[in-house]
């Protein structure tokens, strides 16, 4: 099912925040609104977004080392080598590797693009991973959701997120 980006970007953050503790003051990891809210945060960090794609999600440690979930794509910049990808038909592979790395301020997950090759993301580790994961994880399931469903999940957690 096609949905629009607008459709996915709601369902996104609706999942993003019922699944995050509150205060969203992370180091890292931020989720957006709007696209302004992104390009506020990082001036310096250039994206050539298509006319409707929406930023979703980040975790940006520094302009050489981020990851951007936006509604067509996972960009991935490590030491300085972009990578991206389109998570049209992608799958999950894994959410990071939190069991024994108490001390690590980040970790990866990783998402097998259609093609079969992998593309890792950054996350940054404790309460603010649930971003970073609940945006790919949702974003990937969102393409099997028809559009009635995706509004009926967005409207259902966005009222529980509320109360």
């Amino acid at each position: 099912m096609t949905k629009s980006d607008k459709s996915k970007h709601n369902i996104c953050i609706a999942s993003i925040k019922r699944s995050t503790m509150k205060p969203y003051d992370f180091k890292w990891t931020k989720f957006y609104e709007s696209n302004s809210d992104f390009q506020d945060s990082y001036s310096g960090l250039q994206l050539s977004l298509t006319e409707d794609e929406l930023v979703i999600c980040s975790t940006v440690i520094d302009y050489d080392n981020y990851s951007i979930v936006t509604t067509q794509r996972l960009i991935t910049k490590e030491k300085g080598i972009e990578n991206s990808g389109d998570l049209d038909r992608a799958t999950d592979k894994l959410y990071g590797d939190f069991k024994g790395h108490k001390g690590d301020t980040f970790t990866f997950g990783l998402v097998q693009m259609d093609d079969g090759g992998d593309l890792k993301y950054f996350i940054e580790t404790g309460k603010a991973s649930m971003i970073m994961i609940h945006g790919v994880r949702t974003l990937i399931k969102s393409q099997q959701m028809t559009n009635t469903q995706a509004d009926n999940v967005t409207r259902i957690w966005n009222r529980k997120s509320e109360s």
